[in-house]
């Protein structure tokens, strides 16, 4: 049995998956290149770690795709000057892919254990430009701070305005919103206090960040 060819995986995962859906910002390829993918997820999955699969990471979340991450950041295109705030930090790898490409990162998740988890990894690859946090965020986080980027990695029912109101100016929203299957990448950009751009980016389908589901209707005869 030949042994699992780590470098072959990354690089075929760049240029069979990524770059072929459209991903062609170099510091985006770089990015996906330089962090180590596989450590972001348990010893028993690292031989699918590179595969254009969502990987269950526990507490019935997931990795995104190789795919969705390399557009997403790309859409995102956090700069070296830029504030980021990333909505769901779960195996921490998306956290990482931010903080390599930004000045600074605020990473929240509603799992302490994900928390901790991704603050080992990230400190095992010496990068300190990450503040970890843990709290329900799927409405909103730290109200009275703007940033530059901010990025929902799991799916919300509908997009709470307030972080649009915390974006600077220029600042871009990355968000999957819509109702199970159909789930669109959005991009909202600021071009006033209260102008804003928003553009749908591309299909996909992805979980709900915890309280983010669309709300049951009841029906009563």
């Amino acid at each position: 049995m030949m042994a699992f060819d780590t470098e072959l995986a990354r690089f075929n995962m760049i240029e069979q998956q990524i770059r072929p859906w459209d991903v062609l910002d170099k510091r985006v390829l770089a990015t996906l290149a330089h962090i180590p993918r596989e450590q972001f997820v348990a010893a028993e999955q690292r031989h699918l770690a590179f595969s254009d699969i969502a990987l269950p990471i526990g507490q019935q979340e997931t990795l995104l795709p190789p795919v969705v991450e390399g557009r997403l950041l790309q859409a995102a295109n956090p700069q070296p000057t830029e504030r980021v705030l990333e909505i769901g930090t779960g195996s921490g790898f998306f956290t990482a892919c931010l903080a390599h490409l930004a000045r600074s990162v605020v990473s929240v998740d509603i799992h302490a254990e994900f928390t901790a988890r991704a603050g080992e990894r990230l400190a095992e690859l010496g990068m300190d430009r990450v503040l970890l946090e843990t709290g329900d965020a799927a409405k909103g986080w730290a109200p009275s701070e703007r940033f530059d980027v901010i990025v929902l990695t799991g799916a919300v029912a509908e997009l709470p305005d307030a972080f649009r109101q915390q974006l600077n100016l220029g600042g871009r929203l990355i968000a999957i919103v819509g109702h199970e299957p159909i789930m669109s990448a959005v991009r909202i950009t600021r071009q006033g206090e209260a102008a804003f751009t928003h553009e749908a980016l591309f299909e996909t389908h992805t979980r709900y960040l915890r309280g983010a589901a669309p709300q049951p209707v009841f029906q009563f005869n």
